[in-house]
């Protein structure tokens, strides 16, 4: 299985979430790219085609690392 933990940088901004009842959710796996991410998907609805599973880019990854700087506001 793929690890769910945090990336240490911007390696793997792709994410597989499943979505849960109440609005919750949870990080299935973490992919390079989002051609890898799509392939897992499809996957997982073979295996679990009741579940919801749906692909994100998590941007928060990119601010963390710090790779992409704010706007500057005037």
């Amino acid at each position: 299985m793929i690890s769910t933990s945090k990336p240490k940088s911007n390696s793997q901004p792709w994410c597989i979430i499943r979505q849960l009842p109440d609005m919750q959710r949870m990080v299935i796996a973490r992919f390079h790219r989002r051609h890898d991410a799509d392939a897992y998907r499809q996957i997982l609805q073979r295996l679990l085609p009741t579940a919801i599973h749906v692909i994100v880019f998590d941007s928060n990854v990119l601010e963390i690392s710090g790779e992409v700087k704010q706007p500057v506001i005037r």
